[in-house]
C-alpha cells in the first residue's frame, strides 16, 4: 500500500512540500498564529484556541506574540515552557521542547532540509529532521537552531547562536556556528 505524503515527511525522506494537503495543513497554522496575535494578552492564556487545538502543550506554558509555526502539528511544548516574542518553529517534523525550558525573543528552530539541486528544490523537494530540546534548557534570543539537532538537558545557548550540532546535557554554546564555552 502507498504511503501518504505525511508519512513520508515523517519518515525523514525527501519529500514535496507543495500541494494541496500540506497548503491545508500550512493555511490552519497561518489562521492559529494571526488568532494569538490579535487576542488581548489577558484572555489568550497560554495561547489562542486555534493554536491550543494543534500544539500539544503542557500546563502553565507561555507562548509570547507574534508567534509563527508552519504546522502546529509537529510541536510539543512539556509543562512550563516559555517561548518570548517573535519565536518562529517550522516544525515540517516533531519539535519537542522539554519542561521548564525557555526560549528568548526572536527564536528559530527550522526542521526543514532543502534539497542541494536547484531543480529539486524548485520542485518542493525537502525532508523533515526533528528537533529535540531537552529539559531546563534556555536558549537566547535570536538563536536559530538548525534540522535535526537535539540540545540535551540544562544547555544554555547563547543568544545569536546558530546550532547545527548537538549539543550535550549541561554545556554552554554561542558563535556561528555554535561551539562549547
Amino acid at each position: 500500500m502507498p504511503r501518504s505524503r505525511r508519512e513520508i515527511m515523517a519518515s525523514g525522506e525527501w519529500y514535496s512540500c507543495l500541494g494541496e494537503e500540506f497548503e491545508a495543513l500550512r493555511r490552519a497554522a497561518r489562521r492559529a498564529c494571526h488568532q494569538h496575535a490579535v487576542m488581548d494578552p489577558d484572555a489568550r492564556g497560554a495561547c489562542a484556541p486555534l493554536l491550543a487545538d494543534l500544539i500539544t502543550i503542557g500546563r502553565d506554558c507561555r507562548i509570547e506574540a507574534p508567534f509563527h509555526c508552519s504546522y502546529g502539528i509537529n510541536l510539543t511544548l512539556g509543562d512550563r515552557v516559555y517561548l518570548n516574542t517573535g519565536c518562529v518553529v517550522l516544525d515540517s517534523a516533531p519539535v519537542t521542547i522539554g519542561a521548564h525550558s525557555m526560549l528568548g525573543p526572536g527564536v528559530h528552530i527550522y526542521c526543514a532540509d532543502h534539497h542541494r539541486d536547484a531543480e529539486k528544490r524548485h520542485a518542493g523537494i525537502e525532508r523533515a529532521l526533528p528537533v529535540t530540546i531537552g529539559r531546563d534548557v534556555w536558549i537566547g534570543g535570536g538563536a536559530i537552531i538548525l534540522p535535526g539537532v537535539t540540545i540535551g538537558d540544562s544547555a544554555i545557548v547563547a543568544a545569536g547562536a546558530v546550532v547545527s550540532r548537538d549539543v550535550a546535557p549541561g554545556s554552554r554554546v554561542a558563535g556561528i556556528p555554535a561551539r562549547g564555552l
